[in-house]
């Protein structure tokens, strides 16, 4: 057990998730979701989440499981393409992971999910929480309109709103 990282996440406020990503912010990162879902055939959903808490905690869970399992809990697998992407920042590590849905991931691997989510932590390591969301949202939009382009009047699978775990 990282003691440091515990300590971190135990005093981790949700109040510093409100200042990290306010109203108008995730407004902003909603509206760069739906904009940015015209110019593909994929579904992008974004979590920010404060810290983990109980035995995701005390048992050492990396933010690569937790995502997998947010990535499950919010059913992104569960569009018709099999085309959901993921991401997943825990706020308390600063750590963002993508996770691509089978129909993405047998297309791209993982190389163009990783350089987008070291991006989006640097971003995030300055504090710069809007426009590393939106950048990253981008770079991810493009990834994905290589693979499912845009074909005609798409239905819109999954919610554009961000979803925010305290």
């Amino acid at each position: 057990m990282d003691v440091l990282r515990t300590l971190k996440h135990l005093f981790f406020l949700d109040w510093q998730v409100r200042r990290a990503f306010p109203k108008s912010s995730l407004d902003a990162i909603a509206q760069a979701i739906h904009v940015s879902e015209q110019t593909h055939g994929g579904e992008i959903r974004f979590v920010v989440e404060a810290s983990l808490e109980g035995a995701p905690l005390w048992t050492g869970q990396t933010t690569r499981e937790r995502a997998i399992d947010v990535f499950s809990q919010l059913r992104i697998w569960d569009t018709e393409g099999n085309n959901g992407v993921l991401i997943y920042l825990l706020l308390a590590d600063r750590s963002v992971e993508i996770i691509a849905d089978r129909g993405i991931h047998t297309r791209t691997g993982s190389a163009p999910w990783v350089a987008i989510c070291r991006a989006m932590e640097l971003a995030f390591s300055k504090s710069d929480f809007l426009p590393g969301a939106v950048t990253g949202i981008t770079a991810i939009a493009k990834v994905i309109g290589q693979h499912f382009p845009a074909q005609g009047k798409r239905t819109n699978e999954l919610p554009d709103n961000p979803v925010v775990l305290t």
